[in-house]
């Protein structure tokens, strides 16, 4: 989520009147990429325009989940817009078909679906139902996490500026992360930080909040893309439902088949929570989300609230969200994404042995990054590198970006239809970018 500051951005003159319009109308506080903000007036693909022509490799943007620009979902939308587009309180078959064809992607107890307007809707929606069905408040997130920002999201955000202090009703957990520690360490790691878990459900429970949820992304892409140890997702969901609380999984980041091995993320760890948080990819750059769960629970949240969002669940978007689905089968996005993050990965490896400057490489399928470090043996994250990366990988025409508690961490999430020969130009770039720090 780390942006780069507008404090005193350099522009071309042909874009300072923008700028001025934008902060005279925006503010100056709503953030922008780069030194030098990138105006961008096309897409196509895995690829962007800027407003001087120049064509640039798309790296970074997970929300044009099947490309920017997609034919196929904006003739959807288009269609459909031009046909009828009105609330959920009227049938529509669009709807139920977008329903269906949803949930027909997930197993076991999760066949039901509540429509939003977005990824943090969604999650403040989750919040409030497993408040409503536990009794309690209490809420376990990462010690680096965001998920939102309504007021509620706010209260429990982590790794992101705002004014709202952390809730007496949240816990913050530091996430194990195995990838710069010895094998022979793990299980120590793992007993520690599971301890920790007990810690912090016994202090909600003294404090009279009980245990509500633990809200987690599956691929802790704001934490920093970390490694976890085999055992410990498992061992915080079965500790928090000991304790009466709920799992939610925020699939966001992690969901439609980035990972390139399951659906879901949560699934990378042999689970199934409660509630699934979605948003973003869902409709290729229109606004969609989803919190997707049981039976029981949406029965006893609608016997007692009458829960109704006029944009939500809108046959538009449901055109939206069923393109996407569409488009990610008939081109088998998901196993794609695997077979491209297993080369990618591969890749990563060979430049991290190559250079001083990298820590480990993180992530899964086509959600990847490097740490970037110091080269003077002390393996101390390195931000201010970090930054000249992502703007030298800009002059080369890639675009990225980073993330992590330090802002050491390099943050690559391109669209699914990223393919080999995009993925050799962004790394051979990499290489020549890593090699210019020297």
């Amino acid at each position: 989520m780390t942006t780069e500051s507008t404090t005193a951005p350099q522009v071309q003159q042909s874009g300072k009147d923008l700028l001025a319009r934008r902060f005279a109308t925006l503010g100056p506080h709503s953030p922008l990429f780069y030194k030098q903000p990138l105006e961008l007036v096309s897409g196509l693909g895995v690829w962007l325009t800027d407003a001087q022509g120049r064509v640039y490799l798309d790296g970074y943007n997970n929300v044009p989940h099947v490309g920017h620009a997609n034919s196929a979902v904006a003739d959807a939308i288009n269609q459909q817009l031009r046909t009828i587009n009105l609330h959920t309180r009227y049938l529509n078959s669009r709807v139920v078909e977008y329903a269906e064809a949803l949930l027909s992607k997930f197993d076991g107890a999760l066949e039901r679906l509540f429509l939003t307007n977005s990824g943090s809707e969604a999650n403040e929606l989750a919040l409030r139902i497993a408040r409503q069905h536990t009794g309690n408040t209490g809420v376990l997130v990462s010690d680096f996490s965001y998920h939102g920002n309504t007021t509620s999201l706010a209260e429990i955000t982590t790794g992101l500026t705002v004014r709202e202090p952390l809730g007496a009703h949240v816990r913050a957990l530091r996430i194990p992360d195995i990838s710069a520690i010895a094998e022979a360490d793990v299980p120590a790691l793992l007993e520690q930080s599971l301890a920790d878990v007990d810690a912090a459900i016994t202090s909600l429970q003294a404090a009279g909040h009980g245990v509500s949820v633990f809200l987690f992304d599956p691929l802790f892409s704001t934490e920093g893309l970390l490694q976890l140890p085999d055992g410990y997702i498992k061992g915080v969901a079965a500790r928090v439902r000991a304790a009466g609380g709920l799992v939610i999984s925020d699939e966001v980041q992690s969901g439609f088949g980035r990972t390139g091995s399951s659906m879901w993320g949560y699934q990378m760890f042999g689970i199934e929570p409660e509630l699934v948080t979605m948003g973003k990819p869902m409709g290729n750059g229109h606004p969609i989300g989803a919190v997707v769960t049981t039976a029981e629970l949406l029965d006893e949240f609608g016997r007692h609230n009458m829960f109704f969002n006029t944009f939500a669940g809108s046959p538009v978007s449901s055109a939206a969200g069923l393109a996407v689905l569409r488009c990610m089968e008939q081109e088998d996005l998901m196993a794609k994404a695997g077979q491209l993050g297993e080369y990618v990965r591969a890749r990563l490896e060979t430049i991290a042995q190559g250079s001083a400057n990298v820590g480990s490489v993180r992530g899964r399928g086509l959600f990847f990054g490097i740490d970037i470090i110091e080269s003077d043996g002390s393996r101390m994250p390195a931000p201010a590198l970090t930054k000249i990366l992502i703007e030298d990988m800009r002059e080369r025409g890639v675009l990225i970006s980073r993330v992590g508690p330090h802002d050491n961490v390099l943050k690559m999430r391109p669209p699914l239809v990223f393919g080999r020969e995009h993925a050799d130009i962004l790394l051979e770039q990499l290489e020549l970018s890593l090699a210019s720090l020297l």
